[in-house]
Parts: C-alpha cells; sequence; structure tokens
C-alpha cells in the first residue's frame, strides 16, 4: 500500500492548523538575546526541572507534544522554540544560528526561571551534548535522542551530493541542496520527514512533521546550514560538514559526566543506526537504549516507551512508604475505561457493570472516565477513579474540530493523537501503582492501541468492546482518505494477528448483521467475516428493558407530560457538536406548532452546551443535562436526533417515531450507525443541509404519533456481554 505522504499542498497546508493540546503551559514566554526573542513555555510544578530541548530550525518545541503532558505530572518541564521556527524569532545574520547561541539560550530561559540545574532531553541537534559539556554545572542528567555528530556518517553524506552545487538531479538525498530548498521547499520536507518515520502506519507523524517544517522557509534554514561550517572545513570534506569535526566531537563528550542515555532506533534513515551507539561509546559511563526497528524519532512514534524510559531514568521521586497486599487477599477489582465521546457509552457500560455485581458480587469496579461520562457514573454512584481528573478532554477535543453539524470524525481522532497519549499514560501510572484482575476499554482507543504498541505492558486480563469495526472513507475525501482509512485498517489488523491473545476478549455490542458491508479497503478482507472470526456478539445494550418501563400513560404523567400534548424531544447527546441541529430544530418550531395542535416540544441541550444560549417559548423548553433520558425519550410522540448509535436504538426499543441526522463526515453515523438503523426498519434519516426549518416542520408533523413497525431490540445484552467478561474473572 503506498501513497504520497501529505497527497497534495492542500492537505499539508490543512496539516498546519494547531490540534487541540493535551496539556497547555503554566507559564510562557520570551528571553531576549542580543535583539533575538526566544519563545519558551513551562508546564507542571515539580521539584525537579526537565529541558526538553529544540532540535535544529526544521521543526519546534511541538515535537515534544507526547512526552510533555506525562513528565508534567512528575516534573517541572521546560521547553523553547529555536531561532527560526514557532514562536521565536528567525535572525537574518547567519552567526545567530550558531549552536552555542542555541545554548546561550537555554542558559538564559534557566536563568529567567530561576532553574539552577536541570535535566537535558536532546533529540539529534547536538546542543545536549554542549551544554553537559561546557556548562555541567547546570546539568544534572543528559538524554540524547538519536544524536547528531560526526562521529559517523549518515546516510545523505554517503550518497556524496554537493550541498552548495546545482545538481543535474533531486532524487533521494541530492534534494539535501540550497538550491533545491529554495526552489521546493515543500518537496524538501516531505521527502525529509518521510526518510523521518521508516516505521509503517506513521502517516499522522509524518503529516505533523511537514506542517512544522513549513512553519519556516528555506531562507531561514540555509543560514542555519551555513552557522554549522562556520570552523575551517577539514580538506576533502563534503559541503555541509558539520560545526565541529570528529576529534572535537569526541573530546566534548570525553568531558560529560553526568548520567547519560542515548535512545537511537535501529531504522534511523536520517544520522544512521550506528551514530547513537558511537556517541554512547564516546561519553564515559554513557547508557544505550537501542530501539530495534525504531527511526530517527523515537519520542514520536513509540511516545509510551520512550516515555516511561525517561521517567525511569530521570527518577522523579517516589513515595518514602508504601503497602503491598497479598493477592489470595486482594478483593477482586475492575478498570472500566468509558469512551467520553458520546454518552451513550456510559449508559451502556453501567448496565454491563451492574450484571457483571450480579454475577460477581464482590468485584470492586473503579472507572477511569471524564466528562461528561462522569457525571452520569456520579448520579449512578459508582466509584470513579481519582486519576480521572488528570484525563486530557477527548470531548473538548471534539467539539474543536467540529462546524456547524459537520465532524469529520476519523480526522478528528486523527489529529487527537497527542491526547490519547497522554491518557493512556493516566491509565499506566494507574495499572502500575494498584493491581487490577480486569480491564474493560469501551472504544478506548488509546488503551487498544498502545496496548498493542507496547504488549509488554499488559499484566491483567484486558476485554475490548465497540459498536463499530473498520475506518470508512467519505467520498470527497477522494483517493487520500481511502488510503489513510485502509493503512488505519491494515494496522489494526496487524496488531490482532501478531498479537492475537492480547485482547482475551472482544465483543461487539450487536449482532453480526449490524456490521456494515464493506471491506477494511483495497486488498483488505470484509469487515463483516472478519469481525466475525476475532469478535464475540453480545446484541444491543441499551441498558433498560422497555417492558420494564411500565405503561406508558403513567411515565408520561409521572414526567409531567399532559394526556392531550404531542411531546416532542429534541436532543444531541452529551457533546457541543449538535449546537446547530437544536437551533434549526428550535427554528422550525412555530410552523410545526401550527400544523400540530397540542405540539409540546423539549429540547434538552446536554452537558455540554449552555442551556441559556438557546431560545424558548411558549410550548418551547429548554432543559441542560437530564438523567434517564431514555424514560422520556419512551415517552415522547417524537424525537429529533443526531445520528448516534445510543439515542437511535434507545428509540427503536421503546417503538417511539423519530427524525435523525447524522453529521456531515461523520462515518459511523453516517455507514454504520444508519446501516444498523435501516436493518431495524427505525426512524427517518433526514440530510441537514437541506433541511430548512420548514422542512423539518412538516417531518414533524408526518411523524409524530406514528405507528411504527420496528424490529425488536433484544433486552438481554448487558447480560450476555456481562456474562462473556465474566469468564475472565
Amino acid at each position: 500500500m503506498t501513497a504520497s505522504v501529505t497527497g497534495n499542498a492542500e492537505l499539508a497546508s490543512a496539516a498546519r492548523r494547531e490540534q487541540t493540546r493535551a496539556r497547555y503551559p503554566d507559564a510562557e514566554g520570551y528571553v531576549e538575546r542580543d535583539g533575538v526573542r526566544v519563545f519558551w513555555e513551562s508546564y507542571g510544578a515539580g521539584d525537579q526541572t526537565i529541558l526538553l530541548l529544540p532540535t535544529w530550525e526544521i521543526v519546534h518545541s511541538r515535537v515534544w507534544k507526547c512526552q510533555i503532558p506525562y513528565l508534567a505530572r512528575h516534573f517541572r518541564v521546560v521547553t523553547f522554540d529555536p531561532r527560526g521556527n514557532g514562536r521565536s524569532d528567525r535572525p537574518r545574520e547567519v552567526d545567530a544560528y550558531d549552536r552555542r547561541e542555541v545554548a546561550g539560550d537555554a542558559l538564559a530561559i534557566f536563568d529567567s526561571l530561576g532553574v539552577e540545574r536541570a535535566a537535558v532531553v536532546s533529540w539529534c541537534g547536538g546542543v545536549g551534548v554542549l551544554l553537559a559539556a561546557e556548562h555541567p554545572e547546570r546539568v544534572g542528567a543528559l538524554v540524547e535522542i538519536a544524536p547528531d555528530s560526526p562521529l559517523t556518517t549518515d546516510p545523505g553524506e554517503q550518497q556524496g551530493y554537493s550541498f552548495d552545487d546545482l545538481l543535474d538531479t533531486d532524487e533521494e538525498w541530492a534534494k539535501w541542496n540550497r538550491h533545491f530548498w529554495l526552489r521546493d521547499w515543500p518537496g524538501f520536507v516531505e521527502f525529509f520527514m518521510s526518510e523521518m518515520f521508516s516505521e509503517p502506519h506513521s502517516t499522522k507523524q509524518i503529516e505533523d512533521a511537514v506542517a512544522w517544517g513549513l512553519e519556516t522557509d528555506p531562507e531561514t534554514i540555509v543560514r542555519g546550514m551555513e552557522a554549522d561550517w562556520m570552523l575551517p572545513r577539514p580538506h576533502g570534506s563534503p559541503a555541509g560538514w558539520p560545526w565541529i569535526d570528529r576529534e572535537q566531537a569526541l573530546a566534548l563528550c570525553a568531558r560529560i559526566r553526568c548520567p547519560v542515555l542515548v535512545i537511537h532506533g535501529s531504522r534511523d534513515r536520517i544520522v544512521g543506526a550506528d551514530r547513537g551507539p558511537a556517541v554512547a561509546a564516546a561519553i564515559p559511563g554513557a547508557r544505550l537504549l537501542l530501539l530495534e526497528g525504531a527511526g530517527h524519532a523515537p519520542h514520536l512514534r513509540d511516545p509510551v516507551k520512550v516515555n516511561l524510559e525517561l521517567r525511569d531514568f530521570l527518577a522523579a521521586p517516589t513515595p518514602t512508604s508504601s503497602a503491598w497486599t497479598r493477592a489470595r487477599a486482594r478483593p477482586k477489582r475492575a478498570l472500566y475505561v468509558s469512551s467520553p465521546i458520546g454518552l451513550g457509552h456510559a449508559r451502556r457500560d453501567i448496565a454491563i457493570a451492574r450484571e457483571l455485581r450480579n454475577l460477581h458480587p464482590d468485584l470492586v469496579i473503579d472507572w477511569l472516565a471524564q466528562d461528561p461520562v462522569t457525571r452520569m457514573l456520579e448520579a449512578c454512584r459508582e466509584r470513579i477513579h481519582p486519576a480521572s481528573t488528570e484525563l486530557a478532554n477527548e470531548s473538548g477535543h471534539i467539539e474543536s474540530e467540529s462546524a456547524e453539524h459537520d465532524l469529520h470524525c476519523f480526522q478528528a481522532i486523527r489529529r487527537m493523537d497527542e491526547i490519547l497519549v497522554a491518557n493512556f499514560m493516566v491509565f499506566h501510572d494507574v495499572v502500575s501503582a494498584e493491581p487490577y484482575d480486569l480491564w474493560i476499554g469501551d472504544e478506548a482507543w488509546e488503551l487498544d492501541y498502545f496496548l498493542h504498541e507496547n504488549p509488554e505492558l499488559k499484566n491483567a486480563a484486558y476485554c475490548w468492546l465497540t459498536d463499530f469495526v473498520g475506518w470508512i472513507p467519505m467520498p470527497d475525501g477522494g483517493d487520500r482518505e481511502e488510503f489513510l482509512t485502509s493503512d488505519y485498517n491494515a494496522e489494526m489488523i496487524g496488531h490482532i494477528a501478531r498479537f492475537p491473545r492480547l485482547r482475551d476478549r472482544a465483543v461487539f455490542v450487536g449482532n453480526p448483521e449490524d456490521i456494515v458491508p464493506d471491506t477494511f479497503g483495497p486488498d483488505l478482507p470484509a469487515i463483516r467475516d472478519w469481525t466475525e472470526s476475532h469478535y464475540d456478539f453480545a446484541g444491543y445494550v441499551t441498558g433498560f428493558d422497555p417492558v420494564t418501563l411500565g405503561d406508558r400513560d403513567a411515565i408520561r404523567a409521572e414526567l409531567g407530560y399532559l394526556p392531550d400534548e404531542q411531546v416532542c424531544i429534541v436532543t444531541v447527546g452529551g457533546s457541543g457538536v449538535g449546537g446547530a441541529l437544536l437551533r434549526r430544530v428550535i427554528d422550525a418550531f412555530p410552523e410545526a406548532k401550527q400544523r400540530v395542535p397540542g405540539l409540546r416540544m423539549i429540547v434538552v441541550a446536554g452537558p455540554r452546551i449552555d442551556p441559556a444560549s438557546l431560545p424558548a417559548g411558549d410550548g418551547l423548553e429548554v432543559r441542560p443535562y437530564v438523567h434517564e433520558l431514555y424514560r422520556h425519550l419512551a415517552a415522547c410522540d417524537l424525537a429529533v436526533v443526531q445520528g448516534g448509535l445510543t439515542t437511535g436504538m434507545e428509540l427503536t426499543a421503546a417503538k417511539r417515531p423519530f427524525l435523525y441526522f447524522p453529521l456531515k463526515h461523520h462515518f459511523e453515523q453516517n455507514y454504520h450507525v444508519r446501516h444498523r438503523l435501516e436493518r431495524y426498519r427505525a426512524g427517518r434519516c433526514m440530510d441537514f443541509d437541506t433541511s430548512t426549518p420548514e422542512a423539518i416542520a412538516q417531518a414533524i408533523a408526518e411523524q409524530i404519533g406514528m405507528q411504527v413497525t420496528y424490529r425488536d431490540v433484544e433486552t438481554d445484552g448487558a447480560a450476555r456481554a456481562a456474562a462473556l467478561i465474566a469468564e475472565m474473572l
């Protein structure tokens, strides 16, 4: 499977948008030296300070996005943008880019923040070695990731192309040429970043790095390269000889006395696989960690492994006292990780948890969850793990990715990568400190992905739940999106094939017929065939049995709905993405009221939309989050909803008519959910773009109170899921 790494210039430009961060700085500012301003950020408040150094001018400090949230929970973390990129200045003088100037920037930031001594983590640039050798009183420990040093020749040097001459080719490392940079900087950046990530399935990391590289310009990069050459070149050396020669590099390494860890990938195509070992051998007492199969940027491609190695090496303080309980004396414990993207997961997970306790009354369940899921858990008096407060906000990220009734779900989850890393690290800290018999992840993408990337971290039984399988491209995404979704599907299939027992149980919340009749992509298997081979099926989990709700008239009376009212419930779930639909339906209310005598519309804003931001009026009420909303849905005469699965299936189970509006570009709602609802012959699907308020009013009038002929929804899904999970206890 091959494709252009960024697709085209338009995609590269789109990739430059700032993603929602997993953690924002506690302080930020500038230091100024000789008229050059350098931007810094500080995170956390630990006793020990960690400086994450920039590399050369081609990228800025966001290269540390996967390390900052984790390390900042244990240390004070400082980063800064190098001269020439990010929010730092781009001086026009060549000598402003000398490596010692960058080292001087680091020391100036130390002084401005009152940092006497720090551990330094460096990636490629060589400044970490310079600081540790020439300023030993300021560096307490050093980590060198894929170090840059003239101790060995790199792949580009081995091809022997001139940097200064106008070449008659631009193949491969011939692109490392000033004329090519000035002529086609995006072309060089795409080539270089593709070489940097030699690992398969690295499309997101490449896109990020390309975006960072496009935040500077080739003239700045050329000045940086010229600054590297200010020393006289040895006779016969190629253009682009580094800022020090081999003997000077050896002398610098020999002067380092602090503890040193060198991390290097065996498939490094930028500086070569032998450079890290050579640097480790040159530094007295240095420890080498060789990552087999890794490329030049393991902190971005294998962040969990690198994060854990950094924390262990940098020795965060540990409690002076601890306790241990013999295994047979421990209660049975499960850690439940429930996706915060929509409240449907929480409702079904609570139902499954209750059934699990029926089978194992002694089972203690802790929840690792975040708002808005925690609101429902608190209302049900479930036990929320204190570490939940450390989780980065996934719902907030999804909302930041949405437009008017439009959410490109696949791309939004791709761009949530640093949040997923941060949240997996929280999970890992929890399960490392406390023994659990079972982990349950309901569409906890970070848990499933990073366990398969780091299977050695699994130390309990693990159950994965989901109600859909397979990323599906949207039609207007073209070849690029088809390639990306296929690549993501292929990586997942490869994970399961390589580690078939990592998921002790995979449970599909539904039936085989609910699976879409599509393939995972070109040359990949059919989704239904593959899923039937790798999942158990629980049937759908509504979280309630319609029979137990009792008489509908009694429910209406209890909820305050009068017999002669035609009640229309409008709800869009637990996120803020559905605000546009709420407003469109509210605009339709006056005409709908004329068409439907006795119409009473209840608009449920949910936990993340301010009810005060929505208009109300006679016969139109706006309510905030409503506990046990399914009871109101069972009592209504019509519901108007988004395209989410949970609400749609609750209405299907309760046999109530409803209109649903799938979000544009939301592949799950447009394909997986719609396929399932059509199988149940449930609901009327409507297009938001073409549904004017008048059209919605007419649809309300046509559908309200209508008798339906839906398929029955099974009522034992929670019990069946719990029975499958309980076998692992």
